[in-house]
């Protein structure tokens, strides 16, 4: 059975009493078209189940309707039970969907990952590129925007050439809210597991400890790991062998605050009597920790939104914010 022939332009051009050329800039969006012939268009548009050719659209529009959303980490990173990474994907695919721009997403943890996006976005593939989850001076941005790729950062950038506008939180008030609750519930040896050192995140948040730390004269004890589970659960073992008598921990993730919460069970401390335990990022599981998790909680998905949303607004020609910073809230629970 032969399956019957797609509507075409000239069929929708012929049912509209238009001209080809009048369809085509219906189709592609063009204000220039009065409004009773835009819905005798698109009227019949419906009525013969027309589907713009995407590839000649492209040609006209110079628009792939596409952006990507790269994650400078392993796959297996990004789906793991760290809900910040899925978070930012639900708010920018919700946005782009809303705009009716399709998501790609493309993972990058070495520098051929990063060479392979850098050919697929300049061979014309996207209109805009959203980087998040960067490890040290990632030269991956301010290439993209040399080449006139329009890109949008999820946090600051450690490379001083990057001038691409970004969408990060407010990591020192957030901390500085942990640590003043520890404070002012009576403890006085405030420790701190921070995350990777190579991560704006991880250098702002111990950045902020010490921070607190240091106007209210307690000196800092510290231990780093990399915002996994595991490493909360190393790291926590260090702190206790460095200075047992500790009462607080500042955490700098939920995940490595969970592993933590373990490590202290297995110590024979009680928490939060013995030790308090503050997280950061308000995952799911903060709420089903035992105990439950005192926490700092980051808007994941407002900052997927407002890097899509950044990024379309970039392509379409109009002038943004150089930085967006979101506010952070501590969320007490049981833990501390």
């Amino acid at each position: 059975m032969v399956p019957p022939a797609r509507p075409t332009l000239e069929a929708v051009a012929q049912r509209a009493g238009v001209s080809r050329a009048t369809v085509s800039r219906v189709v592609n969006g063009s204000p220039r078209v009065a409004e009773e012939i835009q819905r005798r268009v698109r009227r019949a548009v419906e009525e013969l189940g027309y589907v713009p050719n995407q590839a000649a659209r492209s040609l006209v529009t110079q628009r792939t309707g596409s952006i990507a959303l790269v994650f400078s980490e392993e796959a297996n990173r990004v789906f793991s039970d760290d809900q910040v990474f899925p978070g930012i994907i639900r708010g920018v695919s919700q946005e782009l969907e809303a705009a009716d721009r399709q998501l790609v997403l493309m993972m990058a943890h070495s520098p051929a990952g990063h060479e392979r996006i850098q050919r697929y976005a300049t061979g014309g593939h996207v209109d805009g590129v959203l980087i998040a989850s960067m490890h040290g001076v990632e030269p991956l941005p301010a290439t993209l925007q040399r080449r006139g790729i329009p890109v949008v950062c999820g946090g600051r950038s450690l490379d001083r050439a990057n001038r691409s506008p970004y969408v990060d939180v407010d990591h020192a008030g957030g901390v500085g809210a942990a640590v003043r609750r520890l404070l002012d519930t009576g403890r006085r040896r405030i420790a701190t597991i921070a995350g990777p050192q190579d991560m704006v995140a991880g250098i702002d948040r111990l950045a902020a400890y010490r921070a607190a730390l240091r106007d209210s004269d307690r000196r800092s004890i510290v231990a780093v790991g990399d915002f996994t589970r595991d490493s909360g659960v190393v790291a926590m073992r260090q702190l206790l062998a460095d200075d047992p008598d500790l009462d607080a921990v500042f955490v700098a993730s939920d995940l490595m605050a969970h592993g933590a919460l373990r490590t202290l069970r297995d110590a024979g401390r009680r928490v939060p009597d013995d030790v308090a335990v503050i997280g950061f990022d308000d995952i799911e599981l903060a709420r089903f920790t035992e105990p439950p998790l005192t926490t700092v909680r980051q808007p994941v998905l407002d900052i997927g939104r407002r890097m899509a949303g950044q990024v379309l607004r970039i392509i379409d020609g109009q002038t943004v914010e150089p930085a967006l910073v979101l506010d952070t809230e501590l969320v007490v629970r049981q833990s501390g």
